[in-house]
């Protein structure tokens, strides 16, 4: 067994691996995550937390239901792309995607990749950078930065400033001819209430949120946004009654966000 000691933002991909576990072992699993299954077995880990954080688990199985379509579909329409994972912890989506064409980076913390090593080998095709975000080193380990480009910002925006969050968005505009962006972010409102219980024990904290993607156009040139796409419409795959849910729309409004931006 593995003993993972991290702390902070860090340790929420701890949280975010075991829903993604436990949702494949279900009868009823709208995905099968092999390789998230395998790692907690192998991790020394308390998860009782994360067992009894049923808000925490929904949308995590909501955000990856989205993603993996999303992502899925920007790779069926360009195979040969490179996806840049960024904040990827130890998301696994590239084994559920993988075509055999793609080219893939998983970028994370120095300390983030030194436990996602323990468990993940990858080199060449997939492939890690130990850098921070924030980082503008990280963007020229990209090969091919001419060609399509899909970049991957998941659960992490909501734990950065605005500031940050502009430096991410700026390294990205300047390193990529063309670059699609899909970033999830959290509703000011939700950010300041939401408690999961989960998330609270490893002394992570929500810190910034967003209306709506539109507003990242102004945060630096060149970007425009083409979408906002509500977590609600992934749970609707998880509880038939958000089918109905879905159409109020305070709830469409506060639920976290999937958005598009395009260079």
């Amino acid at each position: 067994m593995e003993k993972v000691k991290i702390h902070g933002v860090p340790e929420t991909m701890l949280q975010t691996l075991f829903a993604r576990a436990a949702h494949s072992q279900k009868k009823e699993h709208k995905f099968y995550d092999a390789k998230a299954i395998e790692i907690v077995k192998q991790l020394d880990y308390d998860f009782s937390k994360a067992e009894k954080d049923a808000a925490m688990s929904s949308g995590v199985i909501a955000r990856t239901i989205l993603l993996d379509q999303m992502v899925g579909a920007f790779l069926e329409e360009h195979p040969d792309a490179t996806v840049v994972n960024i904040a990827c912890g130890l998301d696994t989506r590239v084994y559920r995607l993988d075509n055999g064409q793609v080219r893939w980076y998983n970028l994370d913390l120095p300390e983030v990749i030194d436990i996602r090593r323990r468990f993940l080998n990858e080199h060449g095709r997939i492939s890690m950078i130990a850098k921070s975000a924030m980082d503008e080193s990280w963007a020229a380990e990209i090969e091919d930065p001419t060609g399509e480009v899909l970049v991957v910002i998941e659960g992490l925006v909501m734990y950065l400033t605005e500031a940050d969050v502009k430096k991410i968005l700026f390294i990205i505009c300047s390193r990529f001819e063309h670059a699609e962006i899909i970033m999830e972010i959290m509703n000011p409102f939700i950010m300041r209430h939401m408690k999961e219980k989960s998330i609270e024990a490893s002394k992570a904290r929500f810190t910034w949120g967003l209306k709506s993607g539109k507003e990242l156009e102004n945060m630096v040139s060149g970007l425009t946004w083409a979408e906002d796409v509500s977590l609600v419409e992934g749970m609707k795959e998880l509880y038939p009654v958000y089918k109905l849910l879905g159409w109020i729309q305070p709830v469409k409004n506060l639920s976290n966000k999937l958005v598009i931006l395009r260079k």
